[in-house]
């Protein structure tokens, strides 16, 4: 009788720990089994964004079309099965389905299946031509690779320490070229010509003023704006030397809390429960929600 409840009891555990098996390949990087498979799909992601982009060339897609048409119907196939298995083996298939990369993942395959339909207008396939290129999105599953989850999360928490002082850095940005376009609307602007016609030198108002204060001090440098007046240009000087040394600012304050940004060994490891992701290497439990690791 026991040897019969064994027997009956197997399929349901065998049945578990293939899901289990496959659930740590899909979801998870910390076996080779893990790293190999995230490797595949990079690579299998960047080759089906390559297709894209060589099918936007028309020279290309004239010679090659039948050949692009058949690599971009491997490639959403492909991640159609991945997007189902994934599916299957999540705990709670509908918080995979509406988390980032279950979102990320339909919109992988979904253009390709809507263009095959025959209501599809051809601007609306154009159009769902270009959205498929957004499944380079889902290159970001890289960070899943365990040597690199760490320094993205470090990355991370540096960022949002330094939020604050990116504040002020952008405060002022913001009010310094609202005083410099005021003074070069004031400089440049409403001059007259030798007709005694009003000049249009691109001052003309204080926004206008505004967006060429924006590009001077980013270091772009259009030309499409410039002052003429001899003061407009020390002005404008001493506008291209406060952007030089602004540039430095935000790079500094977010160097300085990655440094001491408190470095954790992380894992890969996916909650089964609410999909969270960066836990650390001896936590049994999800930070999370609390659900046993």
């Amino acid at each position: 009788m026991k040897l019969g409840n064994d027997v009956e009891s197997r399929p349901e555990n065998d049945d578990r720990s293939w899901r289990q098996q496959v659930y740590e390949i899909v979801f998870e990087a910390d076996t080779p089994a893990g790293v190999l498979f995230d490797v595949l799909l990079l690579v299998a992601i960047f080759l089906s964004v390559m297709v894209v982009m060589l099918e936007s060339v028309e020279s290309i897609r004239v010679q090659y079309g039948p050949l692009l048409v058949g690599a971009e119907w491997f490639f959403t196939l492909l991640f159609t099965v991945e997007y189902v298995v994934r599916i299957i083996c999540a705990r709670r298939p509908l918080r995979y389905i509406f988390s980032f990369y279950g979102i990320v993942d339909l919109l992988a395959i979904l253009p390709t299946y809507l263009i095959a339909l025959p209501i599809t207008s051809d601007a609306e396939t154009q159009r769902l031509t270009t959205i498929r290129a957004l499944r380079l999105l889902r290159a970001f599953r890289i960070f899943k690779l365990a040597h690199m989850l760490s320094e993205a999360d470090a990355l991370r928490n540096a960022i949002w320490a330094a939020r604050a002082k990116v504040a002020v850095f952008l405060s002022f940005v913001v009010i310094s070229v609202v005083i410099v376009g005021s003074a070069m609307h004031l400089i440049e602007g409403g001059r007259l010509d030798e007709n005694g016609q009003t000049m249009s030198n691109g001052f003309d108002s204080i926004p206008e003023s505004m967006y060429w204060a924006v590009v001077t001090m980013t270091t772009v440098g259009y030309g499409d704006v410039s002052p003429t007046t001899a003061l407009g240009k020390a002005l404008a000087a001493c506008m291209m030397l406060l952007g030089y040394c602004m540039i430095i600012v935000p790079t500094s304050i977010v160097s300085a809390e990655f440094a001491q940004a408190a470095r954790k060994n992380l894992t890969t490891r996916v909650c089964e429960n609410c999909m969270a992701e960066g836990h650390e290497a001896d936590a049994r439990y999800c930070k999370y929600c609390g659900t046993m690791l």
